[in-house]
């Protein structure tokens, strides 16, 4: 019977065999598909190891980072800070020295005002005394020049009387007398008048000899007003008007 073959196929046997071959190879892919797995298992625990080895290495290097990171910034940071002190230093020695060196200068140059505002009072001291000086001998000329015009004048007026008196005694004489004696008397008139010019010339001339801001300095010592904005001949007249009214 198992030797029998059906019709249209192979016979039992073989298909037997077939079917026992299939079960073993099968059994041999079982147990290499066990195998695999087995293998597979390791794999994936080995690869779970190296995971977690790698995670925990990664957070060892992350805590070794952070704790370099942190020494680097903290070292930076007193880098930084002893840069900053030293250049602090340096700065205010600079801030100072430059400080001394501008006080320096500012006391010399103090100094140097001082001596010349001493220099520029003396001079002044100077110039107001000979101004003073100057002023006397210019009112004293001047007093000399009014006492002898008005020694002229007087002396004019008493030639002119004289002149009157005698024409009045000789009243009675001819017209042409009359006339002679008036103009005589003019003439002395004139005279005296001539007289009192040149000795205001003189005076005039004896001013003309200052220098322009000697006549200031004089003008204002006995305050005549707008002498800064006058010529020199201008002061000269001012003066001289000022010495006649005095």
């Amino acid at each position: 019977m198992i030797d029998s073959t059906p019709v249209g196929g192979d016979s039992v046997e073989i298909r037997i065999k077939r079917a026992q071959d299939a079960a073993e190879q099968a059994q041999e892919a079982e147990d290499e598909a066990r195998v695999a797995a087995q293998e597979a298992k390791g794999d994936a625990e080995r690869v779970k190891e190296i995971s977690e080895r790698g995670r925990t290495r990664l957070k060892e290097l992350e805590r070794q980072s952070d704790r370099d990171v942190k020494q680097r910034v903290s070292a930076a940071q007193k880098a930084a800070e002893d840069f900053v002190r030293r250049e602090r230093q340096a700065a205010e020695a600079d801030a100072e020295e430059h400080q001394r060196k501008v006080v320096g200068e500012v006391e010399n140059e103090i100094a140097v005002a001082r001596d010349d505002a001493e220099a520029s009072r003396q001079a002044a001291e100077d110039l107001v005394a000979d101004a003073s000086e100057k002023l006397a001998e210019a009112r004293r000329l001047a007093d000399e020049a009014a006492a002898a015009a008005r020694a002229a004048a007087e002396e004019a007026q008493r030639q002119a009387q004289e002149l009157a008196g005698q024409a009045e005694r000789q009243a009675s004489a001819a017209d042409t007398k009359i006339r002679t004696t008036e103009e005589l008397h003019d003439q002395l008139v004139r005279t005296a008048k001539q007289s009192a010019r040149a000795l205001s010339r003189e005076s005039a001339n004896g001013l003309s000899s200052y220098s322009k801001p000697e006549l200031v300095d004089l003008a204002a010592g006995i305050g005549i007003r707008g002498r800064s904005t006058m010529t020199k001949k201008e002061l000269v007249a001012a003066l001289n008007a000022a010495f006649r009214r005095q």
